[in-house]
């Protein structure tokens, strides 16, 4: 009898949640409808936004915060409304209580989500970089693709894309080759010792106005800027526009190309290094005295051998040789006879 009774009472449990189940399912319909509208009109407000800041070049990563932002206030609200229809009990209250609970959990859990978050808020912003333009970030080099909440993209320039975090990118270096229309390059050309560097200097500058992109304000200089071993360094420096990886390439191989033909054509030397070995036992005795040279032989060693050229080195190193080799075949040919004779 208490078998049945509990059997009863547990179909009868099932039955109510069946039709509480069937009771919430209008409203459980109406809600994924009014949270799939809201979804999409979330998406809709974000390409508005966008669309209205993106004629204006300083408002337009402040416009894809404010997009992002609202896609996101849209959607929360959606919930609290598809919520409400679901659970008409449900209030606001309720809803910030269990985010504030839940808060300090999910920010210990997904701290470095956060930080990124944060931190590609403060990049949009302030505005550091921005689409389209060309960065230099640790070992990485190119065009800034997309600059998302969490991380920024960039296109490099052999074809690959880099997914950089914004917390790396907000706290580091980043070097930004097009923040500017116009972009200084540089190169030093070795001349020889017995050149004219007047000569030169003009003979460069007239290369580097030749070379087609250059531009004539600010004007290219050069400038000698080390006397080094085997030449004689001149420093070129002129200004592109704009500064963007392909035409900095190109426009380098044209002035480069340039001066080398210049120079070449006009008798100017562009040597390479050289290296001069002095061999102390080759010198001739008219040399000085050996003993008072600062090279070569230990101070206070009176005794210094004469001097004698290669090819005597040579033969005299023969001869020590063959006496070496005579000796040791003696040395085998008087073992050989003791062996016999035992």
């Amino acid at each position: 009898m208490n078998l049945e009774a509990s059997a009863l009472a547990a179909w009868e449990r099932i039955q109510g949640m069946i039709n509480g189940i069937i009771i919430l399912l209008p409203n459980v319909v109406v809600a994924l409808i009014v949270f799939a509208i809201f979804f999409f009109a979330a998406r809709s407000f974000k390409l508005l936004v966008k669309k209205l800041t993106r004629r204006h070049r300083q408002a337009r990563n402040l416009g894809m915060v404010l997009g992002r932002l609202t896609q996101g206030t849209v959607i929360l609200i959606g919930l609290f409304v598809a919520l409400s229809i679901v659970v008409p009990t449900f209030q606001a209250g309720d809803l910030v209580q269990l985010l504030g609970i839940s808060g300090v959990a999910i920010g210990f859990a997904f701290r470095d989500i956060l930080q990124n978050f944060l931190a590609g808020i403060l990049i949009l912003l302030t505005e550091p970089f921005r689409i389209d333009d060309q960065i230099v970030f640790k070992s990485f080099e190119g065009t800034v693709e997309d600059i998302q909440i969490r991380a920024t993209t960039i296109r490099t320039y052999d074809g690959r894309r880099i997914v950089i975090p914004n917390s790396e990118l907000f706290t580091n270096s980043v070097t930004v080759n097009t923040a500017f229309e116009n972009r200084r390059l540089e190169y030093d050309i070795g001349i020889g010792y017995g050149d004219d560097i007047d000569r030169a200097k003009e003979l460069i500058l007239e290369a580097i106005h030749s070379a087609e992109g250059v531009l004539s304000d600010p004007a290219a200089d050069v400038l000698v800027v080390d006397l080094a071993e085997s030449t004689v360094n001149i420093r070129a420096r002129w200004w592109i526009k704009p500064p963007r990886r392909l035409e900095t390439l190109q426009m380098r191989d044209g002035v480069l190309t340039a001066i080398k033909k210049t120079l070449t054509k006009n008798g100017i030397d562009m040597p390479f290094p050289t290296q001069q070995i002095l061999f102390h036992d080759q010198t001739e005795e008219t040399d000085g005295d050996r003993t008072r040279q600062r090279e070569g032989w230990p101070a206070g060693n009176k005794k210094v051998p004469k001097t004698r050229s290669i090819s005597t080195s040579i033969s005299k190193l023969a001869e020590m040789r063959s006496q070496n080799g005579n000796r040791r075949d003696r040395e085998v040919t008087s073992a050989a006879n003791r062996e016999g004779e035992e």
